[in-house]
């Protein structure tokens, strides 16, 4: 077999370890910054550890300027609103704090802050070679503290952001958005509400777990999604149970990291579904993904069981794909992950759009097994 021309990336600076959010003020005047614009979310704005990470900024000569209008799935409108703050306020840079949608957000606003009127950001969406278009020039540079374990944004070159007239998440990517730090300290995670540890945490597990399983050649991808999903469920119901356990918090914020890293291999139909189920009834996207997950992963079993296998050995599991499945279950269970679809909030689903939209998602070209229309509305039922 000749192997195929592949294209591989790995990323930024991490600063990893409890008390870190310290050195906030010299890591955002290594990127160059001097007016930095702190984007969070409304509820972490009030929080103390939002105040931690203000004072220190402040006490750093940097200000503590903040953009909070950031909704769970946030939109392009979200995105003008703080492009407005930021051109007001003469920032030169963004911190995005907090979880997937903050940080998402904060790169958005660096991306687009500087660029041309006439350049919609739909025009960078994740396709081909459109992130061509932008100005890389005009990109603020973008520090990255999160606050939960499950996206990874904090490591990677592209956001999720929802358009509010079609209800479509769309990735928008391009390189400049990669963080130029990331620091990642896991006492920022303690004060997480259980079901928020739950969902983020099975969205590392799904990353790890779909990058693990998708038909790409990357073997480096390969190794790190493994390791990721040994340490999700060697920690995640530790996290969950003893919230002030700062070793399995410390494990997630690396699982949450190595997800995002290992997914440049490709995901697959657990965020197929899931993107258009939060874009349209705005469910969390980690915790749809772990209510699909198991369906997925029967869907998928002709084209990943002996794969799962040798992970389920490496895991410490028994009886190989149907252990691995058993694994998944026990952890749902643990973690009070809602049974189906419906009991998530979903009822009464427009099946024909949703499958649509699952069809345009960058996602499913990463599946191992081929996405249908058929295929896929029988997915979306039977998680119902």
């Amino acid at each position: 077999m000749t192997l195929p021309p592949m294209n591989w990336s790995y990323p930024t600076s991490v600063k990893f370890g409890a008390g870190r959010i310290a050195e906030l003020p010299q890591h955002v005047r290594a990127s160059g910054i001097r007016a930095p614009l702190l984007v969070t979310d409304r509820a972490l704005a009030a929080l103390p550890i939002t105040a931690q990470a203000l004072d220190a900024l402040d006490a750093g000569g940097l200000g503590r300027a903040v953009f909070s209008r950031v909704d769970a799935n946030p939109t392009e409108d979200n995105m003008k609103a703080g492009i407005e703050t930021y051109r007001a306020g003469g920032h030169d840079g963004v911190i995005g704090f907090g979880g997937g949608s903050a940080l998402d957000l904060a790169k958005m606003i660096a991306l687009m802050a500087g660029q041309p009127a006439a350049l919609s950001v739909w025009d960078l969406e994740d396709v081909g070679d459109w992130w061509t278009r932008a100005d890389a020039a005009a990109i603020a540079p973008i520090v990255a503290v999160p606050t939960t374990a499950g996206t990874g944004s904090e490591v990677g070159r592209a956001g999720v952001l929802t358009d509010a007239t079609t209800h479509r998440k769309k990735i928008i990517f391009h390189p400049g958005l990669m963080p130029a730090v990331t620091i990642c300290d896991p006492a920022l995670t303690v004060g997480m509400p259980p079901a928020i540890t739950a969902g983020t945490g099975m969205d590392a597990l799904a990353h790890c777990l779909e990058a693990y399983c998708s038909p790409h050649y990357h073997p480096m991808s390969q190794g790190i999604a493994l390791e990721g999903m040994r340490l999700v469920f060697g920690n995640l119901a530790r996290a969950y149970a003893t919230p002030e356990d700062l070793t399995a918090r410390g494990h997630m914020m690396s699982a949450a990291a190595m997800g995002a890293v290992a997914f440049q291999k490709g995901l697959g139909a657990i965020h197929a579904l899931s993107h258009p189920l939060g874009a349209v009834y705005n469910t969390h996207h980690g915790t749809t993904n772990a209510v699909v997950m198991p369906i997925v992963l029967d869907f998928n079993r002709p084209a990943i069981e002996d794969r799962l296998a040798r992970a389920a050995a490496y895991l410490g599991i028994s009886n190989g794909f149907d252990g691995f499945r058993a694994a998944v279950m026990d952890l749902r269970e643990t973690l009070s992950i809602p049974a189906d679809l419906t009991a998530l909030g979903v009822t009464d689903p427009d099946l024909e759009t949703l499958t649509a939209m699952a069809l345009e998602d960058p996602s499913c070209g990463g599946n191992p097994v081929a996405m249908t229309a058929e295929n896929t509305r029988a997915l979306f039922e039977t998680c119902l």
